[in-house]
């Protein structure tokens, strides 16, 4: 009897062992998972590196030669998100394609000569100025530079506007 009791706690060691020994790696397991999670939290909420010159190189988008852009027409820039119209008397105006009423994608109507919101209608002339509501407003303008007959587009600022204004046109210089 004494020696089944001998072999009885040999017999239960083994296991007890086995068990601590996963018991062990489970807990290591479960904290290297848990320190991947915490670093892929952090991850998350540390910003993109970014050199400055590409920041301002990706916002300020050529858009071509002055020439290539006939009076009385619009131009998507998908890249920039906005449009490029030049009126009939040669000015320039780049326009956003955000529809200042909910924010929807404006796109350019050819043949009502007008840009007509998708959403709730808004309607807009050439010059981004508000023909039908419910917009409350233009819609908002880029900054354009002409430097040798290049045209250019600062899309790092977006600049709301109430109306529209004959200041905020830009002409090419008459040679």
């Amino acid at each position: 009897m004494f020696e089944s009791k001998k072999q009885n706690a040999q017999s239960i060691e083994i296991p007890s062992s086995r068990r601590s020994f996963f018991n062990k790696l489970w807990v290591l397991l479960g904290l290297v998972a848990l320190a991947e999670i915490i670093g892929l939290v952090l991850a998350f909420f540390k910003p993109r590196k970014q050199t400055i010159s590409a920041a301002v190189q990706d916002k300020i988008i050529v858009a071509g030669m002055v020439d290539s852009f006939l009076p009385g027409t619009v131009t998507a820039f998908v890249r920039g998100k906005f449009y490029l119209t030049r009126l009939h008397d040669g000015g320039f105006l780049a326009l956003s394609r955000t529809c200042t009423h909910l924010g929807c994608t404006v796109p350019w109507v050819a043949k009502e000569n007008k840009f007509i919101c998708p959403c709730h209608s808004s309607q807009f002339d050439i010059k981004g100025e508000v023909i039908s509501p419910p917009a409350p407003r233009a819609l908002d303008i880029y900054e354009i530079t002409i430097e040798n007959n290049v045209l250019k587009v600062d899309t790092g600022n977006r600049i709301k506007r109430s109306q529209f204004d004959a200041g905020q046109i830009v002409y090419p210089k008459k040679t």
